[in-house]
């Protein structure tokens, strides 16, 4: 297996392929921000007399050539080379010579990947804060479509009191409201530029980081060259853990769905053609989308649970376990951004049921406002209770199913418009066209 660090020992077959386990796949993931990387660095490297101007020229045409190849899907790391860094190296020599074996100075390895995964990170946090948007917008859509169709609400799975489905809609779109914050966290931690780091403890080259760092679009530095290595698995719990709070609020949405749709509730539908049937019974419609949802979303709020067995107590300075995080990171993301966007496909074509509290079942749903009633009218609560308690329980309780629930947030007052601007102003804090315009400008 070609390497860039190998000499003149061979390492055992078996050991290399333990080694390096799924790594040249998961490598995929990181191609585009390897060659975002290495373009940034190379002009850096130039800038300080570290790299001629002729070199520059063929490393940046080369690399770019790289980079369009990714773009198109014609790249691949090939049979018995190590990962992603060595075959980006290897394609770039062989087309501009001896040039492209220049690239590494100042670098290591470690800080090599560290940047290849916060750019790969950064980029993955907006594709999934851009489809959370999309979702949020939608639930506020149907939140003030519905607002005014009432369902049951419940505790203890026992019917409670009044809800709406405009209150249902509007709740998690709320909840997305505070994942964006997780989100935000998560995107900040990613935005700091780990590059020029090396192996973790700096480089005797005059590097020039604050150029890279606004070549490559950061925020800021990672600064001290030990943390940058320390941030290795951190960046990555972080992540998880704003993954794993969308994935709690899909989660318990999908719940929701599976139990409206079954026919003892029957509060909303969906088309035939998106759910499925049974191989015995012919009048089946099972929420399959739902389920395969929850069990997906179930799966990534697990997600910051292995990472921390995976970097517990690791000793300082690079670890090779850091390497399997890309195994449990790389696909849950993709995972998570495909739920959300099959969420957001399946609300635009839910049908919710009107007059369901008009069943008599529902009467007693309404004993609140009864009580609400007779306090109004000068009772005090716990004597009011207590008459409409012994009312219901001698068959004689006749609902009121006028509702007054104006206060924020109730169902006659949904503060749709104070929840989206909240949304939006943390949305607004997300400096994607710093990053994304860097990223245009590099490859140019």
């Amino acid at each position: 297996m070609s390497k860039l660090w190998q000499k003149n020992i061979d390492s055992a077959p078996c050991v290399e392929r333990y080694t390096v386990g799924a790594d040249r796949k998961m490598d995929l993931y990181l191609a585009r921000a390897d060659v975002l990387g290495s373009l940034a660095h190379t002009r850096m490297l130039a800038s300080v007399g570290l790299m001629s101007q002729d070199d520059l020229e063929l490393v940046q045409r080369g690399l770019k050539e790289i980079y369009r190849r990714i773009e198109s899907g014609d790249f691949e790391i090939a049979e018995g080379v190590e990962d992603v860094h060595s075959q980006i190296e290897f394609m770039l020599t062989e087309t501009v010579g001896e040039a492209g074996k220049k690239i590494h100075s100042g670098r290591s390895r470690n800080d090599q990947v560290l940047v290849d995964l916060k750019l790969f990170l950064r980029e993955r946090v907006r594709q999934t804060v851009l489809s959370v948007e999309r979702l949020f917008n939608k639930l506020q859509e149907l939140s003030r479509q519905h607002r005014d169709v009432l369902m049951p609400g419940y505790t203890h799975l026992q019917i409670a009191m009044p809800s709406s489905f405009g209150l249902w809609f509007g709740a998690y779109a709320e909840s997305l409201a505070d994942d964006l914050e997780m989100l935000l966290a998560a995107y900040r931690v990613c935005d700091k530029n780990p590059l020029g780091s090396a192996a973790g403890y700096g480089s005797s080259f005059p590097l020039d980081r604050t150029m890279t760092t606004r070549l490559l679009g950061f925020e800021t530095l990672n600064y001290n060259v030990v943390y940058a290595q320390m941030g290795r698995g951190k960046c990555e719990r972080i992540v998880a853990q704003a993954m794993s709070s969308v994935a709690a609020t899909l989660s318990r949405l999908a719940f929701d769905n599976c139990l409206f749709l079954s026919q003892n509730f029957g509060f909303i539908s969906y088309p035939a053609d998106l759910t499925t049937g049974s191989s015995i019974m012919p009048h089946k419609k099972n929420p399959d989308v739902w389920e395969i949802m929850r069990g997906k979303c179930n799966l990534l709020q697990a997600l910051p649970g292995q990472i921390v067995s995976l970097t517990t107590n690791l000793p300082l300075g690079y670890n090779r376990d850091l390497q399997l995080l890309k195994e449990v990171l790389f696909p849950a993301m993709e995972s998570l951004t495909e739920s959300i966007d099959m969420a957001l496909f399946m609300l635009s074509h839910i049908e919710v049921r009107r007059g369901i509290t008009d069943n008599p079942m529902y009467d007693y749903m309404f004993s609140v406002e009864v009580v609400n009633n007779e306090v109004l009218s000068g009772v005090p609560f716990r004597e009011a209770y207590r008459k409409v308690g012994l009312d219901i329980e001698a068959g004689k309780f006749s609902p009121s199913r006028t509702l007054h629930h104006t206060h924020e947030g109730s169902i006659g007052n949904l503060c749709t418009d104070e929840i989206t601007a909240r949304f939006n102003e943390v949305l607004a804090r997300f400096d994607f066209d710093r990053a994304v315009k860097a990223e245009a400008e590099l490859v140019r």
